[in-house]
């Protein structure tokens, strides 16, 4: 089956180019208008959140699917919609250009609230594109619990490719449909506000946050969850350290049960799990035993002597495991070597849930 692909343009030049010429299209009195300060699309942060690489700088995958090469952190929300339109064969590469005309949308609303609305699957027009999207947004923002009024977009700023409203929309979605979802956080930008009124153009600027701090999205997942009971808040490694000695150290046991049988066949075996999976090579090694397919010596050091190695391996492999869809929740590479216990069985346990039949 052939894939659709979701073409645009990612040019910053284009994006200040568009910024003036929105600017230069001198709005009716009393209509206001927002957009993100040119300078600001350069900001690392909102690139991380939006911007995919160019497709000339993906390397290209031999026949036999022997090697993966990770993603970079560079591809969140466009990673994010990739991975849930996969089964539908359709790619995005561009957040704003990809979105405007509704199908994107209508297949996220699909994909993830379950809700198939009855609208046309290509919108040619422009008169029918917001037609489109005035039903696909109607039945979204139900089920984002936002109206017209709350929301920070609305179907005529998605049509004309506002990155700001667009942003605001996926990061919603995100913590809705996906709250594990890691997104970048306190990514803000510069936003210039234009009014008309009789005296001229007056201007305002403002500071607008699109993610929040790691606390906020805390709060926020707990809410998602029926926060409240404090048990609940807690994913299944918190909870299992709040158990007896015992039951801790048996679970311990079982999942290096798991680990050394799938090791087996390299010669290999766990005993100290913090410790030797500190270094980020055992992790590499049983991630491409699990998954099926061999990490190339030189993406890793196979002999890490220093810190700065170590998180190498560890970010690597926690990058895989995103790009393979196992989530381990908010990892920080740096717990690892630091051989944190609960940071280790986090990573752990994801595999064994999903490999846990080998």
């Amino acid at each position: 089956m052939q894939t659709r692909t979701r073409t645009g343009n990612t040019d910053v030049m284009r994006g200040m180019e568009g910024a003036i010429e929105q600017c230069a299209d001198e709005p009716p009195q009393g209509e206001k208008r927002q957009m993100i300060q040119p300078t600001c699309l350069n900001d690392p942060k909102l690139k991380i959140l939006q911007e995919v690489r160019p497709i000339s700088s993906v390397p290209k995958i031999p026949t036999v699917p022997t090697v993966i090469f990770p993603l970079t952190n560079k591809e969140v929300l466009v990673d994010w919609i990739n991975a849930t339109l996969k089964p539908e064969h359709i790619v995005v590469l561009n957040i704003e250009e990809d979105l405007y005309d509704g199908l994107v949308l209508h297949h996220l609303l699909g994909r993830l609230a379950d809700e198939h609305v009855p609208v046309e699957e290509i919108a040619v027009t422009s008169e029918a594109q917001v037609r489109k999207l005035g039903v696909i947004m109607e039945a979204l923002n139900t089920k984002l619990g936002v109206t017209d009024e709350t929301a920070k977009w609305s179907i005529a700023l998605i049509h004309s490719k506002d990155l700001l409203a667009t942003l605001h929309l996926l990061v919603t979605m995100v913590k809705c449909f996906q709250p594990d979802l890691p997104l970048p956080p306190n990514v803000s930008v510069e936003v210039v506000r234009f009014e008309v009124n009789r005296s001229g153009i007056k201007s305002v600027k403002h500071i607008e946050h699109i993610t929040e701090g790691r606390s906020d999205l805390d709060k926020d997942s707990d809410k998602v969850s029926g926060g409240g009971n404090h048990s609940e808040k807690q994913d299944h490694i918190d909870q299992l350290m709040l158990l007896e000695p015992q039951k801790i150290s048996a679970f311990k046991q079982a999942i290096l049960h798991f680990v050394n049988k799938n090791m087996s066949s390299l010669g290999l075996q766990v005993l100290e799990m913090e410790k030797q999976f500190a270094d980020g090579v055992m992790l590499l090694l049983l991630i491409g035993q699990l998954e099926g397919f061999f990490i190339p010596l030189y993406d890793f050091s196979l002999s890490p002597s220093s810190d700065p190695d170590m998180l190498h391996n560890v970010t690597l492999a926690l990058e895989i495991l995103h790009a393979r869809d196992i989530h381990v929740g908010n990892v920080d590479p740096q717990d690892i070597v630091a051989q944190d216990v609960k940071a280790t069985l986090r990573v752990l346990y994801a595999l064994f849930k999903k490999h846990k039949s080998k």
